[in-house]
């Protein structure tokens, strides 16, 4: 009985022996794995970010600059510009409203009378300066500021320039057509700056320019449409300078033997009592200043 079980356990090992054998093989041809430790740690890869699509290059900004006017259109706005000043008569010189600031020069206020005429509602800018005279000697420059740094001399030339342009008969207004278009015409309240009682309404001067003059025509206008009659620059008149005489006149115009010129108005530099309608002003016909300009009578 022993011997039969000795047997039938020698069958049975003999038959799984093979099995054995080619497990032992299958672990042999697997590769090692070394097992992880805890000391080593995987670091999932970052995802990629898509990249941008490539911008164009912006176009350069472009500046767009107002072409100068032409020469035509610039005299062609003067003359536009002029305003018809209806003859009449007014007193002129040291009136009620000029109060204490009225200095003996201005007096004896005396009675003239005027023929019509016409005269610009701007002073003449660094533009039509520019236009007629191909330079600009102003020492605050800007297109539509008042020109100025230009002697009474100087004035005569460029109004001889304009006059062979245009065929027309401009010039500087006389002493007393300046006094009467910068009181209203016969349309004057009796203002004592032109256009009005209060300076800084009409005017540029040495309270509110910030020491520079400024494009025309900002200001309020007198009665007569006029601007910057009161400040801004000074503006040259035809007259040499003469004292007054209590006589009546007709279109008065002052002596030709003497030696400054007349200028009016006041400028961005000057307190307020030298903006008055009635102020004067005199000088050596060469001299110039950035206070000094002009404007246009027809």
């Amino acid at each position: 009985m022993n011997r039969l079980i000795q047997i039938l356990f020698a069958t049975l090992l003999l038959a799984l022996l093979p099995t054995a054998e080619a497990s032992a093989q299958i672990r042999r041809a697997q590769p090692h794995k070394k097992p992880p430790t805890s000391s080593t740690t995987t670091t999932p890869a970052k995802p990629t970010k898509p990249k941008p699509p490539k911008k164009k290059p912006a176009k350069p900004a472009t500046t767009t600059t107002t072409p100068a006017r032409s020469r035509d259109a610039i005299l062609s706005e003067l003359l536009s510009n002029m305003v018809y000043v209806e003859g009449g008569t007014f007193t002129m010189g040291a009136t009620r409203e000029q109060g204490s600031d009225a200095t003996n020069d201005e007096k004896p206020a005396h009675q003239v009378t005027l023929s019509s005429f016409h005269i610009c509602k701007y002073e003449v800018t660094q533009e039509l300066w520019q236009a007629v005279m191909g330079s600009n000697p102003s020492g605050f420059k800007g297109a539509h500021r008042p020109v100025e740094n230009v002697s009474w001399e100087d004035c005569q030339d460029f109004i001889r320039r304009l006059n062979d342009l245009t065929g027309k008969n401009y010039r500087l207004p006389t002493e007393a057509e300046w006094e009467y278009a910068a009181r209203g015409g016969n349309r004057s309240y009796c203002y004592k700056y032109a256009g009005g009682s209060s300076i800084d309404d009409v005017a540029w001067y040495m309270n509110n320019s910030n020491y520079v003059t400024h494009d025309v025509g900002l200001k309020r206008p007198n009665e007569l449409g006029l601007y910057d009659m009161a400040g801004n620059v000074w503006e040259w008149c035809l007259d040499w300078y003469d004292f007054y005489s209590s006589d009546i006149q007709t279109n008065p115009r002052s002596s030709s033997l003497g030696t400054f010129r007349m200028y009016r108005g006041g400028g961005w530099s000057y307190d307020a009592m030298y903006c008055r309608v009635s102020c004067r002003s005199r000088n050596l016909p060469t001299r110039r200043y950035t206070s000094l300009g002009l404007r246009l009578a027809l």
